[in-house]
């Protein structure tokens, strides 16, 4: 207990609790189970997102492309079932398998051209959304597939003469982030991914394949684009090319807060869980305060902002100490 404590994990949950407690006691529709369903179906998109971007991180990389991989994604995959009866398994797999292969793309750029992954990604957003809204000419999808737009919902429990229940946005973060957590925790690639993100140099040195580390972190990425797109239309009832860019700093924000480093290496998916369980928690807060939602675009920037400057300082430092020991 007291390792979990003086972890980042266990002192994020505790500034979560005591955000949550300030606003069931200022507010009284806050504290309410409506209100949990409604902040864990809303932040379903980010969560997924984060899920896949935490293993980019560890792996010692960085992603920006993700929100124009989602609408790709998005926009291919219910174009298609609106083509042909597809059904939700094949729905899901053009999406996923879209989602996979733009970044395998990103994977390949960032393991040939050996320059920084957040110059490649930026670069890549640009181009997927760029040929998508070529493409589309920024039409917006009003009709879904009758059978996609009702979505689940499968009865948890009933209080208060109201049911409530699992629907497809929760249904698919919880099984993200549990497939996640299965491959870091679980698999020796997932020792692997952290390793990588450790120490490069030595991770080839043990022998390890880069590249395909590579492939799986940027082509999971993809694939949990593709699930997040498909969460997000059905929430929406419609599809719009130019809706989901815009949304990578909100993401980048939850997984740092998590404790992820932007040097590679650490972190973790309850502490991913915690980051997003931080923004949905600050952004209802705003909301129900009255408080303009551009705020949240200033504390993602600001978070972004102190981790990119612990990263330089902690870099600043590695630098200093090796003169040192080598002397």
């Amino acid at each position: 207990m007291r390792r979990i404590a003086s972890s980042h994990e266990g002192r994020l949950f505790v500034v979560v609790v005591v955000m949550i407690v300030a606003l069931a006691l200022t507010t009284p529709h806050f504290f309410t189970l409506q209100n949990l369903f409604d902040l864990m179906t809303s932040y379903a998109f980010t969560g997924i997102l984060a899920a896949g971007l935490l293993v980019v991180l560890i792996s010692g990389g960085i992603d920006i492309s993700f929100t124009a991989t989602a609408s790709v994604a998005q926009y291919v995959a219910i174009s298609a079932a609106l083509a042909w009866p597809l059904g939700w398994v094949g729905m899901f797999a053009v999406a996923i398998a879209v989602g996979l292969a733009l970044g395998l793309i990103n994977a390949l750029l960032v393991s040939t051209l050996r320059i920084s992954s957040i110059i490649v990604t930026i670069a890549t957003l640009n181009i997927y959304y760029g040929v998508l809204v070529f493409l589309t000419k920024g039409n917006y999808i009003y009709t879904l597939p009758d059978w996609f737009g009702g979505g689940i919902n499968w009865p948890l429990l009933s209080a208060h003469h109201q049911t409530y229940a699992v629907n497809l946005q929760i249904l698919l973060m919880v099984v993200t982030f549990a497939a996640v957590w299965l491959l870091l925790a679980r698999t020796s690639i997932g020792r692997q991914i952290y390793a990588l993100g450790g120490n490069r140099d030595a991770a080839e040195r043990a022998g390890f394949n880069v590249f395909r580390l590579n492939l799986l972190a940027y082509g999971l990425m993809g694939a949990c684009a593709g699930v997040a797109a498909l969460a997000q239309a059905q929430l929406d009832q419609s599809v719009m090319p130019t809706s989901l860019v815009g949304k990578e700093l909100h993401v980048l924000a939850a997984v740092v807060l998590g404790g992820a480093s932007l040097l590679g290496g650490v972190g973790s998916v309850p502490g991913a869980i915690l980051g997003v369980a931080l923004l949905a928690v600050l952004e209802n807060g705003l909301i129900i305060a009255g408080v303009p939602s551009y705020w949240l675009d200033f504390f993602a920037g600001v978070v972004i902002l102190v981790a990119v400057s612990s990263t330089a300082l902690e870099l600043r430092g590695r630098h200093r100490a090796r003169p040192a020991a080598t002397a």
